[in-house]
């Protein structure tokens, strides 16, 4: 049988735990309002855009309602799993409703993306544009590519973490 003093220490980790991951969720949340991007920060996954940013680096995204111009380094998602991180080349708008049609390309890429669309579509519309690149950490993306390309090293982290958190005695 547990002692109340025991029972109080597992109670003690768990609630540190639980706010712990609270936290790191209204931090996202708030990064979400401030930003305007439904994903601010990202990991890039490919070698796309070298030589601007590298494979690892994380961009941090910023969306206002100011026009996608070229140029611009946008994240987009038009239905796929994996956000792509390419510059803008093109803006068409149309002059019936305003709308922008974008096309994108990727630095490193030969040609535009328009066979990467979904459906065949030319041209991106600006719904799909999840932020604007604004800055950016080198290689700090790494730990999550690695995590992901590498599943038992993240259960292995995952692991120590949790035999670190009730083993703690504090």
């Amino acid at each position: 049988m547990m002692k109340s003093s025991q029972i109080r220490q597992v109670l003690y980790q768990a609630v540190t735990l639980g706010m712990i991951i609270a936290s790191a969720l209204i931090i996202w949340k708030g990064l979400i309002c401030i930003t305007g991007s439904e994903s601010p920060i990202v990991v890039v996954l490919s070698g796309s855009m070298e030589p601007g940013f590298q494979r690892g680096d994380i961009l941090f995204l910023y969306m206002n309602k100011d026009p996608i111009r070229a140029g611009e380094i946008v994240v987009y998602n038009d239905g796929r799993e994996i956000p792509i991180v390419h510059r803008v080349i093109e803006v068409h708008e149309r002059q019936d409703t305003k709308q922008a049609d974008i096309l994108t390309k990727g630095d490193a890429n030969h040609m535009d993306d328009r066979v990467m669309y979904t459906s065949g579509q030319l041209w991106l519309q600006q719904k799909y544009i999840m932020g604007r690149a604004v800055g950016f950490l080198p290689y700090v993306g790494w730990v999550t590519i690695v995590m992901s390309e590498k599943p038992m090293i993240k259960y292995i982290l995952l692991g120590a973490l949790g035999l670190l958190v009730l083993t703690s005695k504090e």
